[in-house]
């Protein structure tokens, strides 16, 4: 069997397995994302999650590095209210952490070539201690103030996969209809590039206003989840 025939039939038994996430189903934002890439015969979607706020009580022990290792008090994909919190931390019996986790998709990909169109990254999470041993150890208001910025990182996170959407769609689309896909040399350079690249202009005085440099802020935060993995003529 030739490398493609391999290929469609480890993508034919990964897609026809039973879902073992703790949800049992793809969320409701990424179900389109899903079937436009498992839709390609280059690409199949092993997991995915599209961004979720939750409370994780690591116990006695602590929760280490695993979430298996946690109790979870609270999970959601949607918007958090201070309420539901406060609620589940009532559950707490040792160390419980807030956070907020974005969009993630890992995505099984036929060659190399297939996998740098897909070349994302993001730096948009939240992670933050508010009982310890049981006890709460911060105030309702900061709870509220934290769940502000988590809603926040939510809105922006769905934001960021409509965009993701779009973006590969249209590339997927540009891509069939020339009939090439993106080789390695042809590439912009990574988001990371850009970014040292802003930083080394603020250290040469080029950016001395607050306007200027919160409008620099902004684009590196774009930057991060922009598809700089595509083709320069994209």
């Amino acid at each position: 069997m030739d490398r493609s025939g391999e290929f469609q039939k480890w993508k034919a038994q990964s897609l026809s397995k039973a879902d073992l996430s703790r949800k049992g189903s793809v969320d409701e934002d990424v179900v389109e994302l899903v079937r436009l890439l498992n839709g390609r015969e280059q690409f199949f979607t092993t997991s995915s999650c599209s961004g979720r706020i939750l409370l994780l009580d690591g116990g006695l022990n602590g929760c280490e590095i695993q979430k298996q290792n946690c109790s979870w008090l609270l999970v959601t994909h949607r918007i958090c209210a201070k309420d539901d919190v406060l609620s589940a931390l009532k559950k707490a019996r040792g160390d419980a952490v807030l956070k907020f986790e974005p969009f993630v998709l890992h995505v099984q990909c036929r060659q190399l070539q297939d996998a740098q169109i897909l070349a994302v990254r993001s730096t948009h999470g939240l992670e933050v201690p508010l009982s310890n041993k049981g006890r709460l150890m911060v105030t309702e208001e900061y709870i509220e103030f934290l769940l502000k910025i988590a809603n926040q990182k939510m809105e922006e996170n769905k934001k960021r996969i409509d965009r993701f959407y779009s973006c590969l769609q249209l590339a997927l689309e540009r891509q069939e209809t020339s009939g090439l896909r993106p080789e390695t040399n042809k590439m912009t350079h990574p988001v990371y590039t850009h970014r040292r690249k802003r930083k080394t202009e603020k250290m040469h005085g080029q950016c001395n206003s607050p306007e200027k440099q919160k409008d620099l802020e902004s684009e590196e935060d774009n930057a991060e989840i922009s598809l700089s993995f595509f083709p320069e003529n994209y």
